[in-house]
């Protein structure tokens, strides 16, 4: 069986045999052979162009979690000024710091057990450094008191940074050293640096308070004068 196709106007192929076996082409053509070839490697040339440009994937990278331990006075602003940044993942109110075993809210707030309301926040190193929420915490709480924050006095409401290595650690001492050389007040730091201990979450009905309880939420913030405080102390905050 023969079959002769035309490929153009003076290209033609005819092809022997049968569907069984290997089949003869034969070229019949008046084009020279460099005309056919400089025909074929113009797609082939463009194919190779496009195999060898690379193809980029859009990937994210896996976060590089750590977390922080920090005491602001009330937990639930503390919480909700940082689960405002980029780069947290996460953030729960609870207590540290001193010598009861799981202790309460009640506990606490009455004084005795050596803790302290604080926050343990879980972040993105790859997005957010350790010295940047040091920076944060420092311009969001009233750093020249140790007896209490705001309108919250007792040593449990203290202001104080949990450090959880010795990286941590040197941080928060050169943090602290460059915020004494560059506060706007004359008043001297009383921030605590002190290794961290077990951290007890706070009972559920503390956790995101501001978001469950908003108008309770701002109403005690505003009346406890914090963010007054803040704004005299650091002028204007914001999350950036």
């Amino acid at each position: 069986m023969d079959a002769r196709i035309k490929l153009s106007e003076n290209i033609y192929i005819t092809a022997k045999g049968t569907f069984n076996r290997s089949i003869e082409l034969n070229y019949n053509m008046s084009y020279s052979s460099a005309f056919i070839m400089k025909r074929l490697l113009i797609p082939i040339s463009i194919l190779a162009l496009c195999l060898t440009i690379p193809v980029f994937a859009e990937t994210t990278a896996a976060p590089k979690v750590e977390t922080a331990i920090l005491a602001g006075g009330c937990f639930w602003c503390v919480e909700a000024d940082y689960e405002k940044l980029d780069g947290v993942l996460d953030v729960i109110s609870g207590y540290t710091g001193g010598h009861v075993k799981n202790p309460t809210y009640k506990q606490v707030s009455a004084g005795g057990t050596g803790h302290v309301e604080a926050v343990k926040i879980t972040y993105d190193a790859n997005k957010i450094s350790y010295a940047k929420i040091l920076d944060y915490f420092w311009h969001h709480i009233d750093p020249t008191r140790d007896d209490g924050q705001f309108c919250d006095s007792g040593t449990q409401y203290r202001p104080v940074i949990f450090y959880t290595s010795e990286k941590q650690k040197m941080e928060a001492i050169a943090s602290k050293k460059k915020i004494e050389q560059t506060k706007p007040f004359s008043e001297p730091i009383k921030v605590e640096l002190t290794q961290a201990s077990t951290f007890y979450p706070a009972e559920d009905y503390h956790q995101d308070y501001y978001k469950k309880n908003p108008l309770r939420y701002h109403f005690y913030r505003y009346s406890c004068g914090r963010d007054a405080r803040i704004e005299k102390l650091w002028g204007k905050q914001t999350t950036e």
